[in-house]
């Protein structure tokens, strides 16, 4: 969510960022929607003024030995001329309470359809985020490393894992359906170690370790910009209200809503491992080969809330990327980082980055991370505010990135990896994590 005084005040912006984000706003609504809410809440406040001011009469008037009655007395107004006034307020504050109770009643579709509407709102891109209708708009900015040149016919992760008996497809369908998987032996040391060395990277650069709940009250989706339009994506328990989280994102970033921060207090920068649930509706026949795409996975997720200055917020969404690429680098994987268009970054972001890690079966580089800064857009609708040098009341800047995902990641791990007799030698900087563990060889 935006400001509506933003809205207001740079109209054409935010109709561009619904042109070029393929975002459905109604803007012309939401306006004169705010104008009756506006005029509504105008009507409604003059009267409680009122009603205080009156409120304090009526103790007055009924107070016969108080100073301000006697003082009446002795002006000489009588006490039945004394008792029709404070009749009289008192009847003009029964009648503001049953106008203030129509207004109330008045505004309660106001507001929701008002919050709707904001709801619908697209986050202005920055100006340096290329225009693009999806995917293919996207532009990269570097790469690093060298894929591998194999003089031997490489096998994918699917068959490797299936050779050595460490991945096994058929019975995680068996157990939970479609996208589902079991990792064994090796494959499940090989995970739980990249989500160490993520974690232990990047506590050692100054983020805070959490562990927090992953399934989460209706309201942290809706702050965190997952619902509205979300609903679909995401494994519902709808008679709880709550839903089970596609990112520790939620949780972290929902962490401190409702809350004002000191401003000496930031930026807060967090961490968390966490099982991530995603329901992949309408993926139906893409990437169902593998490990790829599937509806349960661990991520290390690096959140950060900062203040609400642009060249803060640009800064610190650059460390993040450099956090996930020093992760990258330690596993000698190579990898491209990405800017993404205007089509392809979703609703709520200011601007974003993926990073692309290569992926021999797919002859090509494939998705691992991706890095959000999102203004205020999330802040504003989590109540998350802090308290600036000068007392003033600021509404938060967020960001987020993936640290390490897996077992996407192992696809890269595993295929790269592997050597002409079907084994696949351990990265060095994983075999700690490993109980020293150099190579994976089939299972006897």
């Amino acid at each position: 969510m935006i400001d509506i005084k933003f809205i207001r005040e740079n109209l054409d912006q935010v109709r561009k960022a619904c042109e070029i984000k393929h975002i459905t706003c109604d803007l012309d609504r939401l306006l004169a929607v705010d104008d009756q809410r506006r005029t509504l809440q105008t009507e409604a406040d003059d009267l409680r003024r009122k009603m205080n001011e009156l409120s304090a009469q009526i103790g007055l008037y009924k107070n016969a030995k108080g100073k301000w009655y006697q003082e009446q007395l002795a002006k000489g107004r009588g006490e039945a001329d004394l008792r029709a006034e404070g009749e009289r307020v008192q009847t003009e504050t029964g009648t503001i309470k049953q106008r203030l109770k129509e207004l109330e009643d008045a505004e309660k579709p106001v507001a929701d359809e008002w919050k709707r509407l904001m709801y619908t709102v697209p986050q202005v891109p920055s100006a340096g985020t290329p225009v693009g209708a999806d995917d293919r708009g996207n532009v990269e900015v570097r790469r690093a490393g060298e894929p591998r040149q194999f003089d031997f016919e490489p096998l994918d992760h699917v068959e490797l894992g299936k050779r050595l008996g460490i991945i096994d497809i058929e019975r995680g369908v068996k157990l939970a359906g479609a996208r589902n998987y079991v990792l064994r032996g090796a494959a499940s040391l090989l995970h739980h170690a990249v989500l160490r060395l993520a974690m232990d990277t990047i506590v050692a650069r100054g983020y805070e370790p959490m562990t927090i709940p992953v399934l989460v009250r209706d309201e942290m989706m809706y702050g965190t910009g997952y619902f509205p339009g979300g609903e679909e994506q995401a494994y519902r328990c709808e008679r709880d209200g709550m839903s089970l989280v596609g990112t520790a994102e939620v949780s972290l970033t929902a962490f401190h809503a409702d809350e004002i921060l000191d401003e000496s207090d930031l930026p807060r920068k967090f961490a968390a491992v966490s099982t991530c649930f995603r329901r992949e509706a309408g993926a139906a026949g893409k990437d169902t080969h593998g490990i790829y795409r599937i509806h349960l996975f661990d991520k290390v997720e690096q959140v950060v809330i900062c203040r609400a200055d642009e060249a803060e917020s640009e800064r610190l969404h650059h460390e993040i990327i450099a956090n996930a690429e020093a992760v990258l680098t330690a596993l000698e994987l190579p990898y491209r980082v990405m800017m993404v268009c205007t089509g392809d970054m979703g609703q709520g972001k200011v601007e974003m980055y993926d990073i692309e890690t290569w992926m021999p079966s797919r002859k090509g580089y494939g998705e691992t991370h991706s890095a959000s800064r999102f203004g205020e857009y999330q802040a504003r609708r989590l109540n998350l505010r802090y308290r600036d040098g000068q007392k003033k009341i600021r509404v938060c800047h967020t960001l987020n990135n993936t640290v390490i995902a897996s077992p996407r990641i192992l696809i890269p791990l595993l295929e790269l990896n592997q050597n002409a007799d079907g084994s696949v030698t351990v990265p060095k900087v994983l075999r700690g994590y490993m109980n020293g563990m150099e190579r994976i060889e089939p299972r006897g």
